[in-house]
């Protein structure tokens, strides 16, 4: 009696506790295309009325306030993390599935929230597209299913062997390159790949008919990344970056990978998968993985007047570093929330790179962004992002924190956007910055009204200026490149190098074999820091 009711409250779009503890939806109508809901509660469940395949996007708005957004199932319990911790407005995407019965929303603060879906596209009206593949060991298993053979025990070989797959390339002279063959089994539709060798969502092939999906690259043997897979991604009449941005909906850690990452990561949607070739180069400080930092974290809420909003400052100083010294370096680092866990342990590295005397004693300021579209407003090339820095944020540190800070000991320091921030304050205010590290910047960015024969801002920026007292480090991915005629990070990076020098700056720069990648960044960043402070 008591699951006829649950079911019968189910579908009336009802959750409410029950004497056993399960739990059933409060009285709501289901969440519905362009309807959306509007709330104060701290945690509330909206139902959702789906079909087992639909395609749906989404979007929550919970202002300046963190909120955690979930997809659970009938009984209350959490089947995906959709969003973690965000503010302002920010989109979700997930493929329904059986069991998926409702969003829960729970707000880290005392605002409010506007949830809405957005798009709904059912299974009939998804379409899969397919391409190419490269491989020996797909070759022989060609033959193999040709004779009339089957699969099981390729996959019992994949599964003690695990993936992807890395293969002498034969008739290759030498080692310095090698065949990495990424696989999936038993997906509907299609699977792509996101993170792989190159900078496009490759699309795996599929082998006949069989449960098969592979794509092969060639790629140096000291590549070092992390990717996911995403099965069965909706496919659907729409726009290039619509299409392309559906694959979030489904991008989860290759089952088939021993290394997911991180381990204690909520579900596979929250994980990626790593690959770490033997020729892949130390990462600095990282060596013996993660361990908890032997110093003190200090987060305070920062206020600036030139931006207007507040956003989160964390500071750490390893063990024995003074920050009032005159002769410690002063680290600023963008997106910080992104280096201060378990994937890149920024204080872990500097506990070791100070503690072994490769790097100076080093404080590290960890700069958050106060929402996702203040960081698309703020961190690329904007002057008065680099006037917070220099006449607000660094009297705050000196102030609130003792940190004292000499223009050539300090050193901006970011990735993607973050890079571009990085060169472009220091230019900006050589005066309080003399150092920027950049970890595959994104210096293709430019101004909407640029002229269209200046499409690399960054780089026509320096080639008409006066030469400044700064110092840089740069690094891209070799596979960041651009397609289709269009200017990527790899290209834009060693062209920004290459003016650089021309105008006489003391560069050093680095290509990692490594795409858009923190896995990537986080030995980068000890890389140069040891170039540029390095005893």
């Amino acid at each position: 009696m008591l699951m006829e009711r649950v079911r019968r409250l189910m579908v009336l779009g009802v959750v409410m506790m029950v004497p056993n503890g399960c739990a059933v939806m409060p009285d709501r109508s289901p969440l519905v295309l362009d309807g959306p809901v509007s709330g104060t509660e701290r945690d509330a469940v909206h139902p959702l009325d789906l079909d087992d395949g639909d395609y749906v996007e989404g979007v929550l708005d919970s202002g300046t306030d963190a909120a955690d957004l979930r997809l659970i199932d009938r009984n209350g319990h959490p089947v995906r993390l959709l969003l973690d911790g965000t503010a302002g407005r920010e989109v979700f995407r997930f493929v329904a599935g059986p069991g998926m019965a409702a969003l829960r929303v729970t707000l880290r603060g005392a605002g409010g929230y506007r949830l809405a879906l957005t798009r709904r596209i059912a299974v009939a009206d998804q379409h899969p597209v397919l391409r190419g593949h490269l491989s020996p060991t797909i070759a022989a298993l060609a033959e193999t299913v040709k004779r009339g053979g089957g699969t099981d025990a390729f996959w019992q070989d994949i599964a003690r062997r695990g993936t992807p797959l890395v293969e002498p390339l034969a008739g290759a002279p030498g080692a310095d390159r090698v065949a990495m063959t990424f696989l999936a089994r038993g997906a509907r539709h299609n699977v792509r790949l996101l993170g792989g060798p190159s900078a496009n969502h490759e699309t795996l092939e599929r082998l006949g008919g069989t449960d098969v999906w592979f794509k092969s690259f060639t790629v140096p043997a000291s590549t070092r990344l992390s990717y996911q897979i995403a099965p069965d991604v909706p496919d659907f009449p729409g726009t290039c970056r619509e299409c392309r941005m559906a694959i979030l909906a489904q991008l989860q850690a290759d089952p088939l990978n021993h290394h997911p990452w991180p381990a204690d990561a909520p579900d596979p949607y929250n994980q990626v998968s790593l690959v770490e070739l033997p020729g892949a180069p130390p990462q600095p400080g990282l060596e013996g993985g993660w361990a908890e930092p032997a110093g003190r974290l200090v987060t305070e809420r920062f206020a600036s007047g030139i931006l207007g909003n507040t956003r989160d400052i964390v500071v750490y100083a390893p063990p024995g570093v003074d920050p009032a010294s005159k002769d410690t370096i002063l680290l600023l680092l963008f997106d910080g929330p992104d280096y201060l866990d378990r994937r890149a342990p920024v204080p872990t590295m500097l506990d070791r790179l100070t503690g072994d005397g490769r790097l100076p004693p080093t404080v590290a300021v960890f700069i958050a962004n106060p929402t996702a579209e203040a960081r698309e407003r703020e961190l690329p090339a904007n002057p008065a992002f680099a006037a917070m820095l220099a006449d607000e944020l660094l009297p705050w540190l000196r102030e609130r924190m003792g940190i004292r800070s000499r223009p050539d000991r300090t050193v901006l320091a970011g990735s993607s956007y973050g890079g571009l921030a990085a060169v472009s304050a220091a230019l900006a205010r050589p005066d309080r910055f003399a150092n920027a590290l950049s970890m595959s910047g994104s210096f293709w960015w430019h101004p909407p009204d640029a002229p269209p024969d200046r499409p690399e801002h960054m780089a026509g920026l320096v080639a008409s200026g006066d030469r400044r007292p700064v110092r840089f480090f740069l690094s891209a991915g070799l596979f960041e490149g651009g397609s289709d005629g269009d200017v990527g990070i790899l290209e834009s990076s060693r062209h920004l190098r290459d003016v650089l020098e021309a105008k006489g700056y003391e560069v050093t720069y680095r290509d990692y074999a490594a795409g858009h990648d923190r896995f990537a960044w986080r030995g980068a960043l000890g890389d140069g820091l040891i170039a540029l402070f390095g005893r």
